[in-house]
């Protein structure tokens, strides 16, 4: 199937016609590409919606008309791979209850003692980026001033941190 440049440039223009036009156009394509890319047959339906829509919003953003079928190939790749990854960020979400629900079982002065030896484990660098914040209760930008490092890297380090005492404290639980 072949979009002519005209009829694209003038969707991407906004017009309502060319638009409807360039969607029932390729329609057809974007059904067999979800087909082929989409291992759950019963997705394809709403990939197909999904990809229509995106196409709809973001045909302006096309550099051409002969790039389209490889922009829509990419697009349902990531829409087919959408529910393995809400699956696996709900095991995650899972695998944090668990977690929590054991933290929370364990007696208070145990847990603290544990903490203490969590944070002690720490690098000076993410030890301070944790009292900082979780003890002084600052901000992530006076962290960052405070530091004199960027807001992300501020972010990044509180993460590592709090990942690394989280580790240290469900290592303890395997123990």
């Amino acid at each position: 199937m072949l979009i002519q440049e005209s009829q694209f440039a003038a969707a991407q223009a906004g017009d309502p016609v060319a638009l409807e036009y360039l969607l029932v156009k390729l329609h057809p394509d974007i059904q067999r590409y979800a087909r082929y890319q989409c291992q759950r047959s019963s997705a394809v339906d709403d990939v197909v919606q999904e990809a229509l829509i995106i196409l709809y919003r973001k045909v302006g953003t096309v550099r051409a008309a002969s790039s389209l079928k490889g922009w829509l190939f990419k697009i349902i790749t990531r829409l087919c791979m959408l529910p393995a990854l809400k699956l696996l960020s709900g095991m995650e979400d899972l695998k944090n209850v668990e977690n929590s629900a054991y933290l929370a079982q364990i007696p208070v002065d145990e847990l603290r003692i544990d903490l203490v030896h969590a944070l002690e484990s720490l690098s000076a660098v993410h030890r301070e980026i944790i009292l900082l914040r979780d003890l002084q209760q600052m901000t992530i930008s006076e962290i960052a001033d405070h530091l004199d490092i960027t807001q992300g890297a501020t972010k990044s380090r509180l993460h590592r941190a709090r990942a690394q005492v989280r580790e240290y404290l469900l290592a303890e639980k395997s123990a």
